[in-house]
């Protein structure tokens, strides 16, 4: 199971890339938006844990990019961000996130979440 993850932070960058890793995933990292989305249509992913305040590209702006290509329109997406306003996890869910988790964040529900979203993908 391949995983995108875009953060512009490279703290929490690095750390989601070590939860993921250790539990198996293969991870691919990028530092902006329009990075991630040229490796995605590189590389493709099975799965993407985007960052929604990031240069080039937004989070929001990389889901919606995912949700009209037709290769990525069903990929989970899990939106991470330090933005806990209702207003923002609501213009998430709008745009097509599958899940959203706010920042700082305990490991293990990143990994649950990112667990539950896989799940989606075996049931098809």
């Amino acid at each position: 199971m391949k995983v995108l993850v875009a953060d512009d932070d490279d703290t929490f960058r690095s750390l989601v890339v070590a939860i993921l890793t250790e539990a198996g995933y293969e991870v691919a990292a990028e530092i902006n938006g329009l990075l991630a989305w040229e490796r995605l249509q590189a590389e493709g992913a099975d799965l993407a844990v985007l960052d929604v305040n990031m240069p080039e590209m937004d989070g929001f702006e990389l889901l919606k990019h995912i949700r009209t290509d037709d290769r990525f329109k069903d990929m989970p997406v899990l939106m991470l961000t330090i933005r806990a306003f209702a207003e923002d996890q609501v213009q998430g869910y709008e745009t097509g996130a599958d899940d959203y988790l706010t920042k700082p964040f305990h490991n293990d529900v990143l990994l649950s979440r990112v667990k539950v979203l896989e799940r989606r993908i075996l049931k098809k």
